[in-house]
């Protein structure tokens, strides 16, 4: 993995903006297609703060996300890609392809991938990277729901969105609580008929704090205070998918980049995979989509 200045190769066959499980990926195999190929690392992967995933494959004990993250940078270390520690603020055209611009660096591609990944919007509470440490604030029921059943399980909601996770959570747990951030007006009746019928339960007070102590959270609201085992925060997701704006491709009502089979966004010649595309927030997903995207963008090279 070379980190010269990319102003020394201002040319590549493929720029990847962002080095996460996706950006890696497919670093690689593009590199293993003999492409030139420049990464472009903000350093802000969601995968840094993962405790252990127990779902992705091949790890049947688990594998603590930096672990990850740093065999994924070694494998890309043994082939010929640049590596640029940026944070890249500006996608055009240019004669041709793309010229991307970087805090401290800019160089031009034929090709762009895409993977700048989302981040969670984190609740308020002091500590939040504790609490994810030690697996008493969660974001993603579908990675590590198995790791609650049966638990007293809490859900920090601000509105239907959240209600839909918790109703998915059910599948694991009987003990589910609702915590609505901002108070009763964020959700309707229909909400908490299902929550109703579901046995789930629901506290109306906005929340005023939360706390961890001994492994356990603890959410106060106006009238009083409430337990948990875990929580699981439901408040949303940015997509980092401002680069692909500036060039006007087409996002879901979420804000996901929409793709096709092949990993291509409604701009030509411009791809995404991962967290910052529509689709399953998953590691296995964004490697699996890298390793499509990264075939694609080869054999659109090699017609052009």
């Amino acid at each position: 993995m070379q980190t010269t200045a990319a102003s020394t190769h201002p040319a590549f066959d493929v720029v990847v903006i962002g080095g996460g499980p996706a950006g890696l990926v497919a670093a690689t195999y593009l590199a293993r297609f003999r492409r030139t190929v420049c990464v472009v690392d903000a350093g802000r992967s969601r995968l840094a703060k993962i405790p252990r995933s127990h779902n992705y494959p091949g790890f049947a004990e688990g594998i603590a996300g930096p672990q990850l993250l740093l065999n994924l940078r070694e494998q890309v270390a043994r082939y010929p890609i640049v590596v640029e520690a940026g944070d890249a603020h500006r996608l055009t055209h240019c004669a041709d392809g793309f010229r991307i611009e970087w805090s401290g660096g800019e160089a031009r591609a034929r090709s762009v991938l895409l993977a700048t990944g989302a981040s969670d919007v984190e609740p308020t509470m002091p500590h939040v990277a504790e609490a994810v440490r030690n697996g008493a604030l969660r974001y993603c029921p579908v990675c590590d729901g198995f790791e609650v059943v049966g638990q007293e399980v809490g859900v920090i909601a601000d509105g239907p969105a959240g209600v839909r996770e918790a109703l998915y959570l059910r599948d694991f747990t009987d003990r589910l609580t609702v915590f609505l951030q901002q108070g009763a007006e964020a959700i309707g009746d229909d909400e908490r008929l299902r929550m109703r019928e579901a046995g789930i339960r629901w506290v109306d007070e906005p929340i005023r704090s939360i706390r961890v102590w001994n492994g356990r959270v603890t959410i106060s609201h106006r009238d009083g205070e409430s337990s948990c085992d875990s929580v699981y925060c439901a408040l949303g997701m940015k997509v980092h998918s401002d680069l692909a704006l500036q060039l006007a491709a087409r996002v879901d009502d979420s804000g996901y980049l929409q793709v096709d089979a092949h990993q291509r966004t409604s701009v030509p010649s411009l791809y995404a995979a991962g967290d910052v595309a529509s689709g399953l927030n998953q590691i296995s997903v964004a490697v699996g989509a890298a390793a499509i995207a990264a075939a694609a963008i080869h054999q659109q090279l090699r017609t052009r």
